[in-house]
């Protein structure tokens, strides 16, 4: 995959971390954990005590995509399923959510 400037990859799992600290406060939610591993069939899930899991593999991938997947965990301490309250959140933080969730559904299926 070649990307572009504005498709930037983490520089480490810190600085991967510290995004996600960025949105947590942004949203107004806290995480008490934050683990990276790998993930076999998910990019991320994150428990009601606010523990988030998130898949090593998308430290390799552009950071957009990895907000993507923050936002969206982030999200459902908020609301728990994907009615249309969390598509309303979701579009709220990350207007073009849509978007980049297509872009890692097709990452996804190219694996």
């Amino acid at each position: 995959m070649v990307l572009t400037d504005k498709q930037k990859t983490w520089k480490n799992a810190q600085h991967f971390k510290t995004a996600v600290y960025r949105w947590s406060d942004r949203i107004n939610v806290e995480v008490k954990e934050i683990q990276l591993r790998q993930m076999k069939n998910k990019w991320a899930s994150i428990s009601t005590t606010g523990r988030l899991t998130l898949n090593k593999e998308l430290m390799d991938l552009p950071q957009e995509l990895g907000e993507f997947v923050i936002v969206h965990e982030l999200i459902h301490l908020l609301v728990p399923n994907h009615s249309k309250l969390f598509k309303c959140y979701m579009s709220a933080y990350l207007p073009d959510w849509q978007d980049r969730e297509k872009r890692l559904k097709k990452l996804s299926s190219q694996k």
